[in-house]
């Protein structure tokens, strides 16, 4: 079911400007323990100033934000970068270089349980890579026929590693999926939206 949301880019100060209402969507639809979410905080403010940062809010027509993804350019150096490619080079080896060589890393995109299933993160997905100049768009999402999982794989995401424990998380298995970029959704291509700017400053 479609949806009359607006999508919304944020620049970097913006988007960190705006970080206690993106807190509240991430954790409605994580529920994240209460003590993680400053550290939480801190890693969303620290990608934030990683290269190629580009982030899209999504806006009921009241105003209030009930969607957010972001991602940027992945790279050595990275944590999840560098965990990800450790683990490939140990359990798929050529993955690394076929999918991280040159990578966006969809960070985060997440939307409020009860604005779910109307397309609000399909079209998420389609705003935030639809101007990127990588090759391949990279992410990692809870192992098993999920939402996220379906909609991933609608637009040519595949997996290139499962069941995939980040360290800290020893009870909570990942999939790592991977897509050619631009992203194509399954049956056609599907135009991106224009977003304007949201009028939140730093």
């Amino acid at each position: 079911m479609e949806t009359d949301v607006e999508l919304c880019d944020l620049a970097a100060p913006a988007f960190r400007h705006a970080l206690p209402a993106l807190l509240e969507i991430y954790t409605a639809a994580m529920d994240p323990p209460r003590e993680q979410l400053t550290g939480r905080r801190t890693i969303m403010e620290q990608h934030a100033r990683n290269p190629r940062f580009t982030s899209v809010v999504a806006l009921a027509p009241s105003g209030s934000a009930v969607g957010f993804g972001y991602g940027f350019h992945g790279q050595s150096g990275q944590w999840w970068h560098d965990v990800v490619t450790s683990g490939l080079r140990t359990r798929a080896p050529g993955a690394e270089r076929r999918w991280f060589a040159d990578s966006f890393e969809i960070a985060e995109l997440h939307v409020l349980p009860e604005s779910q299933r109307r397309g609000i993160g399909r079209r998420l997905l389609e705003r935030l890579t639809a101007a990127r100049r990588e090759r391949t768009a990279v992410l990692s999402t809870y192992t098993g026929p999920t939402a996220a999982h379906g909609l991933y794989t609608a637009y040519g995401f595949t997996d290139v590693l499962t069941e995939f424990y980040f360290p800290g998380s020893p009870y909570q298995p990942y999939t790592i999926m991977a897509a050619r970029l631009p992203l194509r959704e399954r049956g056609g291509q599907r135009p991106a939206r224009r977003a304007r700017a949201w009028p939140w400053t730093g």
